[in-house]
């Protein structure tokens, strides 16, 4: 009987002995979307926001909303009934519940800007950055809703376009188009003619596949001694998922190889100037980046030429409204940049692999 105790009790130590180890989760974060209205709105007009904690619903969570520093309340959905110019600010919330251990607090949401409008005329833009070769779509918006008679458009102080109707579109945009806009609306009333003009909207254009910067590691512990590693860093910008991007390495000049999925390359230790380019062949886009120089150059090395993009343009101050004039602006085409060898086979020959499994090119 004494044995039969004992073997019990030695069967259920190790039950009790090893600790469970739980995993990490990462910080749940709060989300504020706007369910009502528009970022910028008129005085007296009303906005609501809804916060909300992603993954399994639970009737435990509350929510408390900010604006800057300040707490205003603690509830699912945040109202501004009429709103005033004084409420405009940038607004967020926060998830928390109490358990029988601590109270749990999300992480704040990403801000939400309202700018409340005291005047009688808004241009409503798109708060996300443009893609080049997209349509900006603009709306001129006038307290009351009157039936308009002509709308103008304006770009960093020039007249772009004019029209009877609220909404505006620009089409294949360019970085060019990176500015300011305000519109000027007009209608007739009581025997009269009236004419209100709204702040000025900022918009962003960026490139879907921005300029490739390379960088040389001469000195990578992973890779051998006599060999440096290449990488291009360059960004996508697109609306909807597109195939890999194709990668090619140049030195002198001369392709170092075939196209790659991968951003990187192990190459021999060599002095030269040396580039990047990144290609999407499904959108006919390619890249390349300014050459690089390592090492002792010894000559004019000739490289694949380069059609840089253009600066966008100045911003002047948009309170100080537009100029009379009436000359148009007329977008410049894109530019393109000429196609190198890289989209053809190698120029350089493929050389013996070395100890820890990279591929070397060598001249022949």
């Amino acid at each position: 009987m004494k044995l039969l105790l004992s073997l019990l009790v030695v069967s259920t130590l190790p039950k009790w002995a090893v600790p469970q180890v739980l995993p990490m989760r990462a910080p749940l974060k709060a989300v504020a979307e706007l369910v009502n209205g528009g970022p910028r709105i008129f005085s007296g007009e009303r906005v609501r926001l809804k916060c909300s904690v992603p993954g399994k619903v639970s009737a435990e969570w509350r929510y408390q909303w900010f604006r800057g520093g300040e707490q205003l309340q603690e509830s699912e959905y945040f109202v501004l009934w009429k709103a005033r110019p004084q409420q405009s600010g940038k607004y967020y919330c926060q998830g928390l519940r109490t358990t029988w251990i601590s109270t749990q607090h999300t992480l704040h949401s990403l801000p939400i800007e309202i700018e409340v409008d005291g005047g009688w005329a808004i241009l409503q833009a798109p708060p996300l950055p443009m893609l080049v070769g997209e349509t900006l779509t603009l709306m001129c918006r006038v307290r009351g809703n009157p039936r308009l008679t002509e709308v103008i458009l304006y770009k960093d102080g020039v007249e772009l376009q004019r029209q009877s109707g609220p909404e505006l579109c620009v089409t294949n945009l360019t970085l060019q188009h990176h500015g300011s806009y305000w519109c000027r609306a007009s209608w007739d009333g009581r025997r009269q003619t009236n004419s209100v003009i709204s702040v000025a909207a900022s918009v962003s254009i960026i490139e879907v596949l921005t300029e490739p910067m390379l960088e040389i590691v001469p000195n990578d512990p992973l890779i051998h001694k006599d060999r440096m590693l290449l990488v291009c860093h360059v960004q996508l910008n697109a609306r909807e998922p597109v195939s890999h991007i194709h990668y090619y390495f140049y030195q002198d000049g001369l392709s170092l190889g075939l196209a790659s999925s991968q951003d990187r390359v192990t190459v021999l230790r060599d002095s030269g100037r040396y580039w990047c380019k990144a290609s999407i062949p499904t959108l006919g886009l390619k890249r390349l980046s300014e050459p690089v120089p390592y090492g002792r150059l010894t000559g004019i090395h000739q490289g694949p030429v380069v059609s840089l993009q253009p600066r966008a343009p100045s911003h002047p101050d948009p309170m100080k409204g537009p100029p009379q004039t009436t000359t148009s602006i007329q977008p410049s085409e894109p530019l393109t940049l000429p196609d190198v060898s890289g989209d053809s086979p190698n120029t350089l020959a493929p050389g013996v692999g070395s100890d820890d499994g990279t591929v070397v090119w060598k001249d022949f």
